[in-house]
């Protein structure tokens, strides 16, 4: 019998927030959209020949796709690993970086960025969220106010320096419904 080893890559680090919207995202598609499906699926199916019938085919492939969406949304939801951002924490840990942080720090060119770190499936870079497993995360990681940090990537090496560290609610955009899922109202 072998023991699997866990390593940082295997963990599924999320905000409270971030974990909701998975959770309402599994929600629907057990509770609507999957159900919406299997009935057209089934009306497509007494209307004869499955063989040339779109409506069955494509409710058949849908059907898939839902379905390994919910597999894969009840792995995530099941290894998820809960950080709170306001957690109240005490020392080094309330001023270094690590997984949900808001990080202020300064490009060579003396721009300052803000940024907070959160988990692989609560990424919006429109609002400046980045996954704790990319590379500038991992360059900020453990650093704190006045440290310079070394970003390399492809082609370019730069330094940042941090400009202040804060744990704070982190907004997470909440799970919205698809346009044109099965289970949305149909306008009429």
């Amino acid at each position: 019998m072998s023991q699997s080893v866990t390593n940082n890559a295997d963990k599924n680090y999320i905000t409270p927030a971030g974990l909701q919207r998975l959770r309402d995202e599994l929600r629907f598609l057990l509770t609507r959209e999957r159900p919406a499906v299997t009935q057209v699926v089934a009306w497509a199916a007494g209307n004869g020949d499955r063989s040339e019938n779109a409506d069955y085919q494509y409710g058949k492939r849908r059907l898939r796709q839902i379905d390994r969406r919910i597999h894969f949304l009840t792995k995530r939801i099941d290894a998820a690993e809960v950080v709170d951002p306001e957690t109240p924490r005490s020392g080094r840990a309330s001023t270094q970086v690590f997984f949900g942080a808001t990080v202020c720090y300064a490009d060579p060119t003396g721009t300052e960025h803000v940024v907070s770190i959160v988990g692989v499936d609560e990424v919006d870079l429109e609002r400046n969220h980045i996954s704790w497993v990319s590379p500038l995360a991992r360059a900020l990681m453990r650093s704190g106010p006045g440290d310079t940090v070394l970003l390399r990537a492809p082609g370019s090496t730069q330094e940042l320096e941090i400009l202040n560290v804060r744990y704070e609610r982190i907004p997470v955009a909440s799970f919205t419904e698809p346009p044109g899922a099965e289970a949305a109202p149909k306008n009429r």
